[in-house]
């Protein structure tokens, strides 16, 4: 385990490496964040420690670039994350019933992670898909007209899918 950490390790430094060609190399930043996650699946405190010391900025400002853009996960996440749009039209067409049925189902609450680290469930502002309110994404998949009981079922697709 501690092998293939130091091997994600190298090749985030050799990608560093790469964008310091530039003048700025702070331009860069988003782009190595992103590789982070894609490494790592989130954004690791002693990974951005690393990140830090390679580019020559501060700690502090990377975090609050990281924290700025929801786009970044602070901590683990699920294998599949399902986010319920609560904009308007989703809300007003019973969103809340839906998140509240993937919470129970699920077993955790906004922003947390299942036990067995099957599903991280969010909210999201808006997922342009009003025309078919409630909706919810799972990974990059949208689904739509939902009720509790659709969504539930749903999750239970995917559960039974992750069994094989």
């Amino acid at each position: 385990m501690i092998e293939m950490k130091d091997q994600k390790i190298d090749e985030l430094k050799e990608y560093i490496a790469a964008t310091q060609s530039n003048d700025n190399p702070e331009s860069y930043l988003i782009a190595v964040l992103h590789k982070v996650q894609g490494l790592f699946g989130y954004l690791p405190r002693e990974v951005m420690d690393v990140v830090a010391k390679a580019m020559n900025i501060p700690t502090a400002h990377i975090w609050g670039v990281a924290t700025f853009y929801h786009y970044f996960n602070l901590k683990p996440v699920g294998k599949h994350i399902v986010s319920v749009c609560m904009g308007t039209a989703c809300y007003v067409r019973g969103a809340g019933k839906v998140l509240e049925a993937l919470k129970k189902n699920i077993g955790v609450e906004i922003g947390e992670t299942s036990e067995d680290k099957l599903f991280t469930l969010q909210e999201a502002r808006c997922l342009g898909a009003c025309g078919i309110a409630p909706v919810i994404m799972i990974d990059d998949k949208i689904y739509g007209e939902l009720t509790g009981k659709t969504a539930t079922e749903l999750i239970k697709k995917y559960r039974k899918a992750a069994k094989g």
